[in-house]
Protein backbone atom coordinates (compact mmCIF):
# COMPACT_ATOMS: atom_id res chain seq x y z
CA UNK A 1 0.00 0.00 0.00
CA UNK A 2 0.91 3.51 -0.28
CA UNK A 3 1.09 3.82 3.20
CA UNK A 4 3.85 6.82 4.58
CA UNK A 5 5.32 7.79 0.70
CA UNK A 6 2.11 10.09 0.05
CA UNK A 7 1.08 12.77 2.87
CA UNK A 8 -1.74 15.36 2.81
CA UNK A 9 -3.55 16.35 -0.26
CA UNK A 10 -1.97 13.71 -2.46
CA UNK A 11 -2.72 10.58 0.23
CA UNK A 12 -6.45 11.90 -0.30
CA UNK A 13 -6.57 11.73 -3.69
CA UNK A 14 -5.52 8.02 -3.80
CA UNK A 15 -8.00 7.22 -1.80
CA UNK A 16 -11.04 9.19 -4.10
CA UNK A 17 -11.93 5.54 -5.77
CA UNK A 18 -14.27 3.28 -5.67
CA UNK A 19 -11.88 0.46 -5.94
CA UNK A 20 -12.71 -1.25 -2.66
CA UNK A 21 -16.19 -1.14 -3.70
CA UNK A 22 -15.98 -2.76 -6.80
CA UNK A 23 -13.87 -5.18 -4.95
CA UNK A 24 -16.73 -5.50 -2.60
CA UNK A 25 -19.89 -6.02 -4.68
CA UNK A 26 -17.60 -8.47 -6.43
CA UNK A 27 -16.90 -10.47 -3.67
CA UNK A 28 -20.50 -10.79 -2.79
CA UNK A 29 -21.34 -11.38 -5.90
CA UNK A 30 -19.53 -14.90 -6.27
CA UNK A 31 -21.13 -15.76 -2.63
CA UNK A 32 -24.62 -14.80 -4.62
CA UNK A 33 -24.33 -16.73 -7.10
CA UNK A 34 -22.81 -20.11 -5.59
CA UNK A 35 -25.68 -19.86 -3.39
CA UNK A 36 -27.90 -21.39 -6.32
CA UNK A 37 -25.50 -24.24 -7.26
CA UNK A 38 -24.50 -25.27 -3.47
CA UNK A 39 -28.15 -24.90 -2.02
CA UNK A 40 -30.53 -26.04 -5.37
CA UNK A 41 -27.71 -27.85 -7.27
CA UNK A 42 -28.09 -26.14 -10.40
CA UNK A 43 -27.68 -22.22 -11.75
CA UNK A 44 -29.92 -21.67 -14.33
CA UNK A 45 -32.52 -19.73 -11.87
CA UNK A 46 -29.30 -17.15 -11.24
CA UNK A 47 -30.42 -13.82 -12.49
CA UNK A 48 -27.54 -13.18 -14.90
CA UNK A 49 -27.42 -16.65 -16.36
CA UNK A 50 -31.11 -16.27 -17.16
CA UNK A 51 -30.03 -12.52 -18.93
CA UNK A 52 -27.13 -13.80 -20.69
CA UNK A 53 -29.66 -16.95 -21.96
CA UNK A 54 -27.01 -19.28 -19.80
CA UNK A 55 -23.75 -17.89 -21.20
CA UNK A 56 -22.35 -16.87 -17.63
CA UNK A 57 -22.91 -16.19 -13.87
CA UNK A 58 -22.51 -13.10 -11.78
CA UNK A 59 -19.88 -14.94 -10.04
CA UNK A 60 -17.86 -15.47 -12.75
CA UNK A 61 -18.14 -11.38 -13.69
CA UNK A 62 -16.91 -10.94 -10.37
CA UNK A 63 -13.83 -12.95 -11.10
CA UNK A 64 -13.79 -10.60 -14.16
CA UNK A 65 -14.07 -7.64 -11.88
CA UNK A 66 -11.30 -9.11 -9.18
CA UNK A 67 -8.75 -10.02 -12.05
CA UNK A 68 -9.91 -6.18 -14.07
CA UNK A 69 -9.31 -4.37 -10.99
CA UNK A 70 -5.34 -6.10 -10.25
CA UNK A 71 -4.52 -5.55 -13.51
CA UNK A 72 -4.59 -2.11 -12.75
CA UNK A 73 -3.49 -1.99 -9.14
CA UNK A 74 -0.67 -4.54 -9.70
CA UNK A 75 1.06 -2.80 -12.75
CA UNK A 76 1.07 0.27 -11.05
CA UNK A 77 2.43 -1.38 -7.53
CA UNK A 78 5.35 -2.28 -9.75
CA UNK A 79 5.88 0.91 -11.72
CA UNK A 80 5.90 2.83 -8.04
CA UNK A 81 7.86 -0.61 -6.45
CA UNK A 82 10.60 -0.58 -9.24
CA UNK A 83 12.50 -3.44 -7.02
CA UNK A 84 11.88 -7.00 -7.97
CA UNK A 85 12.14 -8.20 -4.54
CA UNK A 86 10.14 -5.58 -3.07
CA UNK A 87 7.06 -6.07 -5.69
CA UNK A 88 7.45 -9.61 -4.98
CA UNK A 89 7.25 -9.33 -1.46
CA UNK A 90 4.47 -7.30 -1.23
CA UNK A 91 2.57 -9.02 -3.28
CA UNK A 92 3.04 -12.17 -1.36
CA UNK A 93 1.93 -10.46 1.34
CA UNK A 94 -1.44 -9.65 -0.15
CA UNK A 95 -2.03 -13.32 -1.06
CA UNK A 96 -0.42 -16.09 1.36
CA UNK A 97 -0.83 -14.96 4.95
CA UNK A 98 -5.06 -14.79 4.64
CA UNK A 99 -4.88 -18.12 2.48
CA UNK A 100 -2.87 -19.71 4.68
CA UNK A 101 -4.83 -19.20 7.98
CA UNK A 102 -8.03 -20.18 5.72
CA UNK A 103 -6.35 -23.34 4.54
CA UNK A 104 -5.24 -24.45 7.80
CA UNK A 105 -8.69 -24.02 9.50
CA UNK A 106 -10.38 -25.99 6.21
CA UNK A 107 -8.07 -28.97 7.01
CA UNK A 108 -6.96 -29.21 10.32
CA UNK A 109 -10.75 -27.46 12.11
CA UNK A 110 -13.26 -28.06 9.80
CA UNK A 111 -12.06 -31.20 8.36
CA UNK A 112 -12.02 -32.95 11.55
CA UNK A 113 -15.03 -31.58 12.48
CA UNK A 114 -17.29 -32.78 8.92
CA UNK A 115 -15.12 -35.84 8.10
CA UNK A 116 -16.79 -39.75 8.08
CA UNK A 117 -13.84 -40.78 8.72
CA UNK A 118 -12.71 -41.51 12.60
CA UNK A 119 -10.79 -38.77 13.49
CA UNK A 120 -7.56 -40.53 13.55
CA UNK A 121 -7.65 -41.96 10.48
CA UNK A 122 -8.05 -38.36 9.43
CA UNK A 123 -5.03 -37.23 11.13
CA UNK A 124 -3.18 -40.15 9.45
CA UNK A 125 -4.30 -39.46 6.33
CA UNK A 126 -2.29 -37.90 3.62
CA UNK A 127 -4.66 -36.04 2.21
CA UNK A 128 -5.41 -33.91 5.24
CA UNK A 129 -2.26 -32.69 4.79
CA UNK A 130 -1.82 -32.59 0.95
CA UNK A 131 -5.20 -30.32 0.75
CA UNK A 132 -3.21 -27.50 2.75
CA UNK A 133 0.32 -28.07 1.10
CA UNK A 134 -1.08 -28.10 -2.30
CA UNK A 135 -3.30 -25.37 -2.45
CA UNK A 136 -0.78 -23.43 -0.86
CA UNK A 137 2.06 -23.96 -2.92
CA UNK A 138 -0.69 -23.68 -5.90
CA UNK A 139 1.15 -26.50 -7.67
CA UNK A 140 -1.41 -29.27 -8.84
CA UNK A 141 -3.80 -28.35 -5.72
CA UNK A 142 -6.83 -30.91 -4.48
CA UNK A 143 -10.55 -29.85 -3.84
CA UNK A 144 -10.86 -32.51 -1.31
CA UNK A 145 -10.21 -33.45 2.72
CA UNK A 146 -10.50 -37.19 3.37
CA UNK A 147 -14.09 -38.52 4.02
CA UNK A 148 -15.71 -34.80 3.93
CA UNK A 149 -18.69 -34.80 1.91
CA UNK A 150 -21.26 -31.75 1.74
CA UNK A 151 -24.07 -31.39 -0.81
CA UNK A 152 -25.46 -34.34 -3.09
CA UNK A 153 -24.13 -32.30 -5.78
CA UNK A 154 -21.04 -32.64 -8.31
CA UNK A 155 -19.43 -30.39 -5.91
CA UNK A 156 -19.80 -32.54 -2.97
CA UNK A 157 -16.29 -32.72 -1.75
CA UNK A 158 -15.28 -29.31 -3.15
CA UNK A 159 -14.26 -27.35 -0.16
CA UNK A 160 -12.98 -24.40 -1.17
CA UNK A 161 -13.69 -23.82 -5.10
CA UNK A 162 -12.57 -20.57 -5.36
CA UNK A 163 -9.49 -21.19 -4.65
CA UNK A 164 -9.23 -22.15 -8.59
CA UNK A 165 -8.28 -18.43 -9.45
CA UNK A 166 -5.62 -17.93 -7.01
CA UNK A 167 -2.86 -19.55 -9.14
CA UNK A 168 -3.58 -17.65 -11.98
CA UNK A 169 -3.73 -14.19 -9.95
CA UNK A 170 -0.17 -15.35 -9.13
CA UNK A 171 1.23 -16.00 -12.70
CA UNK A 172 -0.26 -12.75 -13.68
CA UNK A 173 1.75 -10.77 -10.61
CA UNK A 174 4.73 -13.14 -12.48
CA UNK A 175 4.10 -12.03 -15.81
CA UNK A 176 4.20 -8.15 -14.63
CA UNK A 177 7.33 -8.23 -13.17
CA UNK A 178 8.87 -10.24 -15.89
CA UNK A 179 7.18 -7.86 -18.31
CA UNK A 180 8.43 -4.93 -16.32
CA UNK A 181 12.30 -5.86 -15.83
CA UNK A 182 12.19 -6.57 -19.97
CA UNK A 183 10.63 -2.69 -20.06
CA UNK A 184 7.47 -4.31 -22.07
CA UNK A 185 5.16 -2.77 -20.22
CA UNK A 186 3.94 -1.26 -23.18
CA UNK A 187 0.55 -0.94 -24.89
CA UNK A 188 1.65 -2.25 -28.15
CA UNK A 189 2.69 -5.65 -25.45
CA UNK A 190 -0.31 -5.24 -24.05
CA UNK A 191 -2.73 -5.35 -26.82
CA UNK A 192 -1.22 -8.88 -27.77
CA UNK A 193 -1.80 -9.83 -24.34
CA UNK A 194 -5.88 -8.95 -24.36
CA UNK A 195 -6.08 -10.46 -28.06
CA UNK A 196 -4.54 -13.71 -27.16
CA UNK A 197 -6.32 -14.28 -23.89
CA UNK A 198 -9.41 -13.34 -25.98
CA UNK A 199 -8.70 -15.96 -27.78
CA UNK A 200 -8.36 -18.15 -25.19
CA UNK A 201 -11.84 -17.16 -24.90
CA UNK A 202 -12.58 -18.07 -28.16
CA UNK A 203 -11.39 -21.52 -28.11
CA UNK A 204 -12.69 -22.22 -24.40
CA UNK A 205 -8.83 -22.96 -23.04
CA UNK A 206 -10.64 -23.18 -19.39
CA UNK A 207 -11.99 -26.22 -20.02
CA UNK A 208 -8.77 -27.47 -20.08
CA UNK A 209 -7.16 -29.80 -17.88
CA UNK A 210 -4.09 -27.76 -17.47
CA UNK A 211 -3.39 -24.65 -15.63
CA UNK A 212 -2.22 -22.68 -18.40
CA UNK A 213 -5.52 -23.34 -19.94
CA UNK A 214 -7.90 -21.64 -17.09
CA UNK A 215 -4.80 -18.64 -16.93
CA UNK A 216 -5.11 -17.93 -20.49
CA UNK A 217 -9.14 -17.69 -20.25
CA UNK A 218 -8.37 -15.04 -17.80
CA UNK A 219 -5.36 -12.95 -18.89
CA UNK A 220 -7.54 -10.28 -21.02
CA UNK A 221 -9.42 -9.10 -18.00
CA UNK A 222 -5.88 -8.60 -16.50
CA UNK A 223 -4.70 -7.15 -19.33
CA UNK A 224 -7.08 -4.50 -20.07
CA UNK A 225 -6.50 -3.60 -16.45
CA UNK A 226 -3.29 -3.02 -17.59
CA UNK A 227 -4.43 -1.11 -20.59
CA UNK A 228 -6.51 1.40 -18.43
CA UNK A 229 -3.30 2.30 -15.96
CA UNK A 230 -1.18 3.00 -19.41
CA UNK A 231 -3.84 4.85 -20.52
CA UNK A 232 -4.78 6.81 -17.24
CA UNK A 233 -3.53 10.30 -18.11
CA UNK A 234 -5.31 10.25 -21.73
CA UNK A 235 -8.45 11.69 -21.08
CA UNK A 236 -10.16 8.24 -22.04
CA UNK A 237 -12.47 7.86 -18.90
CA UNK A 238 -15.55 9.84 -20.30
CA UNK A 239 -19.77 9.16 -20.11
CA UNK A 240 -19.51 9.26 -23.62
CA UNK A 241 -17.32 6.22 -24.16
CA UNK A 242 -18.65 4.48 -21.22
CA UNK A 243 -22.08 4.72 -23.13
CA UNK A 244 -20.31 3.33 -26.17
CA UNK A 245 -18.58 0.46 -23.52
CA UNK A 246 -22.52 -0.13 -21.91
CA UNK A 247 -24.05 -0.82 -25.89
CA UNK A 248 -21.47 -3.04 -26.95
CA UNK A 249 -22.05 -5.29 -23.70
CA UNK A 250 -25.63 -5.47 -24.44
CA UNK A 251 -25.27 -5.55 -27.66
CA UNK A 252 -22.29 -8.77 -26.92
CA UNK A 253 -25.51 -10.96 -25.07
CA UNK A 254 -27.62 -11.59 -27.94
CA UNK A 255 -24.38 -12.39 -30.29
CA UNK A 256 -23.82 -14.91 -27.59
CA UNK A 257 -20.06 -13.21 -26.92
CA UNK A 258 -20.92 -11.56 -23.31
CA UNK A 259 -17.65 -13.20 -21.74
CA UNK A 260 -15.53 -12.53 -24.79
CA UNK A 261 -16.58 -9.13 -24.96
CA UNK A 262 -16.46 -8.01 -21.18
CA UNK A 263 -12.89 -7.86 -21.37
CA UNK A 264 -13.45 -5.40 -23.77
CA UNK A 265 -16.53 -3.11 -22.43
CA UNK A 266 -16.74 -4.97 -19.31
CA UNK A 267 -13.51 -4.41 -18.28
CA UNK A 268 -13.25 -0.24 -19.35
CA UNK A 269 -16.27 0.01 -17.60
CA UNK A 270 -15.00 -1.50 -13.97
CA UNK A 271 -12.43 1.29 -14.49
CA UNK A 272 -14.47 3.94 -15.44
CA UNK A 273 -17.16 3.40 -12.51
CA UNK A 274 -13.60 3.39 -10.21
CA UNK A 275 -12.75 6.85 -10.89
CA UNK A 276 -16.36 8.19 -12.18
CA UNK A 277 -16.57 11.74 -10.72
CA UNK A 278 -20.11 11.56 -10.69
CA UNK A 279 -20.12 8.87 -8.30
CA UNK A 280 -19.31 9.32 -4.66
CA UNK A 281 -16.83 7.00 -2.46
CA UNK A 282 -18.62 4.90 -0.67
CA UNK A 283 -16.68 3.88 2.64
CA UNK A 284 -16.42 0.12 1.86
CA UNK A 285 -13.15 -0.42 3.27
CA UNK A 286 -14.57 1.48 6.50
CA UNK A 287 -13.90 -1.81 8.49
CA UNK A 288 -11.47 -3.09 6.68
CA UNK A 289 -10.47 -4.83 3.02
CA UNK A 290 -12.74 -7.80 3.57
CA UNK A 291 -13.04 -8.91 -0.40
CA UNK A 292 -10.11 -11.57 -0.32
CA UNK A 293 -12.18 -12.62 2.83
CA UNK A 294 -15.16 -12.48 1.78
CA UNK A 295 -13.97 -14.26 -1.59
CA UNK A 296 -11.70 -17.31 0.27
CA UNK A 297 -14.40 -18.44 2.73
CA UNK A 298 -17.64 -17.85 0.72
CA UNK A 299 -17.77 -21.44 0.02
CA UNK A 300 -16.97 -22.62 2.35
CA UNK A 301 -19.65 -21.24 4.49
CA UNK A 302 -21.90 -22.09 2.30
CA UNK A 303 -20.73 -25.76 1.88
CA UNK A 304 -21.19 -26.20 5.74
CA UNK A 305 -24.48 -24.43 5.95
CA UNK A 306 -26.07 -27.06 3.60
CA UNK A 307 -25.57 -29.71 6.21
CA UNK A 308 -28.06 -28.45 8.06
CA UNK A 309 -30.42 -30.04 5.51
CA UNK A 310 -29.70 -34.38 6.06
CA UNK A 311 -28.87 -36.26 3.18
CA UNK A 312 -27.58 -33.45 1.31
CA UNK A 313 -31.14 -32.01 0.53
CA UNK A 314 -31.69 -28.59 -0.81
CA UNK A 315 -31.22 -25.67 0.65
CA UNK A 316 -33.16 -22.62 -0.80
CA UNK A 317 -30.91 -20.15 -2.40
CA UNK A 318 -31.73 -17.42 -0.47
CA UNK A 319 -31.75 -18.87 2.89
CA UNK A 320 -28.53 -20.08 2.03
CA UNK A 321 -27.14 -16.54 1.03
CA UNK A 322 -28.82 -14.50 3.91
CA UNK A 323 -27.74 -16.85 6.31
CA UNK A 324 -24.10 -17.81 4.65
CA UNK A 325 -23.18 -13.63 3.86
CA UNK A 326 -23.40 -12.43 7.39
CA UNK A 327 -21.35 -15.50 8.26
CA UNK A 328 -18.77 -14.75 5.77
CA UNK A 329 -18.30 -11.13 6.85
CA UNK A 330 -17.36 -11.85 10.20
CA UNK A 331 -14.92 -14.54 9.04
CA UNK A 332 -13.55 -11.76 6.49
CA UNK A 333 -12.99 -9.17 9.67
CA UNK A 334 -11.56 -11.13 11.46
CA UNK A 335 -9.08 -12.15 8.65
CA UNK A 336 -8.14 -8.72 7.60
CA UNK A 337 -7.70 -7.41 11.46
CA UNK A 338 -5.72 -10.97 13.05
CA UNK A 339 -3.94 -12.11 9.65
CA UNK A 340 -4.00 -9.68 6.60
CA UNK A 341 -3.37 -6.57 7.69
CA UNK A 342 -0.75 -7.07 10.29
CA UNK A 343 1.26 -9.18 7.36
CA UNK A 344 0.32 -6.18 5.32
CA UNK A 345 2.27 -4.02 7.77
CA UNK A 346 5.64 -5.56 6.53
CA UNK A 347 5.26 -4.41 2.74
CA UNK A 348 8.24 -2.30 1.83
CA UNK A 349 7.85 1.38 1.17
CA UNK A 350 7.74 2.06 -2.41
CA UNK A 351 10.68 3.49 -4.57
CA UNK A 352 8.89 6.85 -5.72
CA UNK A 353 9.62 10.41 -5.55
CA UNK A 354 6.78 12.52 -3.24
CA UNK A 355 6.34 14.73 -6.05
CA UNK A 356 4.96 11.37 -8.24
CA UNK A 357 1.36 11.10 -6.58
CA UNK A 358 0.05 7.63 -7.95
CA UNK A 359 -3.49 7.83 -8.61
CA UNK A 360 -4.79 5.09 -5.77
CA UNK A 361 -2.98 2.85 -3.65
CA UNK A 362 -1.69 -1.13 -4.56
Amino acid sequence: MLGEVLKGIGSALDRHNNFDALRLVAAISVIFSHAFFIGEGTQDPEPLMRLTDGQTILGVVGVFVFFIISGYLVTQSFEMTRSAPRFALKRALRIYPGLFVCLALSAFVLGPLLTELPIGDYVRDPGSYLYALSNFAMITPTRSLPGVYFTAWDATSVVDGPLWTLPCEVSMYIMVLALGLLRWINLPVIAALILIGMGAIWFDTASSEYFIGSALWLLSFFAIGMAMYRLRDSNIFNGKIALIALVGLVLSIPLHSFILFFALFGGYLVIYLAFAKWLPVFPAAKFGDLSYGLYIYGWPVEQTLTLTRLNGGKMPWLELFALALPITVVLAFLSWHLVEKTALRFKPGNQRRMTEPATVRP
